[in-house]
């Protein structure tokens, strides 16, 4: 029996690490997730993904060049589908890295930073979070409304009672966990569990009166990360959209 060569060792190795890096990405949500190991460990195979598969994507396009030469045109399917898996596993951090260059490294955001929505039935759940319970301050508020001039208050033309009603039916329809809620002091708070690694970020939400109708005010905090990567400035517009 022929010994395999070198150049078939490296057509195997190529194929192995396209597969193991779309093996970690599909891995790295589910299994956090399913509370198999910690975010973090759901993190990190994301970023190995990235490498593994950036190398997968680098052999397959030499080996690929080197088919053009009748000597080595054999199972050119190999480094064909490493170059798939690779571009695969390698994109989504990506996207991910661009995603977060392009927002701040906050995870706090608020329609009003000079007095935020407080968590009171979540607060135990806050504090227990790596993320905790107190807002962080100018700093942080002077950077979401460089980032996110949008995010302010809404006013509508209805009494508190009826809006935190209306608070509540829109939260659920968004899919989230209504937690808490309290008509009379205008307070409602709920919990979305993301849909990849099952994170859970919290929701604060207060109705005032403001004169013949009702200010609406919106927290929404991620329980773990440095960076929401922009997902509670997006789920502070949606739940806005809804209500309005």
């Amino acid at each position: 029996m022929t010994r395999p060569s070198a150049f078939a060792y490296i057509r195997g190795i190529t194929l192995a690490a396209g597969v193991i890096a779309v093996a970690m990405i599909l891995a790295s949500g589910p299994g956090t997730k399913a509370g198999w190991w910690e975010w973090q460990t759901g993190i990190f195979f994301v970023r190995a993904a990235f490498f593994v598969g950036a190398a997968a994507v680098v052999l397959a396009l030499a080996l690929l060049t080197l088919a053009m030469f009748p000597r080595f045109r054999v199972h050119t399917w190999m480094p064909l589908a490493a170059l798939v898996l690779g571009l695969v596993a390698a994109v989504p951090p990506l996207l991910l890295i661009a995603k977060a260059k392009s927002v701040p490294a906050i995870h706090d955001i608020t329609t009003d930073t000079a007095d935020p929505p407080a968590f009171v039935g979540l607060a135990g759940a806050r504090r227990a979070a790596p993320n905790g319970f107190d807002y962080g301050g100018a700093a942080v508020a002077a950077q979401q409304r460089t980032s996110y001039p949008d995010i302010k208050p809404l006013v509508v033309k209805a009494p508190p009672r009826e809006v935190v009603q209306r608070a509540i039916d829109a939260a659920r329809g968004l899919g989230w966990e209504v937690t808490h809620s309290d008509a009379a002091a205008g307070r409602v708070e709920a919990t979305e569990t993301t849909y990849w690694f099952g994170f859970k970020d919290d929701v604060v939400i207060r109705v005032r009166r403001e004169g013949e109708g009702s200010r609406v005010d919106v927290r929404s905090v991620s329980r773990v990360g440095h960076s929401d990567l922009g997902a509670n400035a997006a789920r502070i517009r949606k739940f806005l959209d809804k209500l309005s």
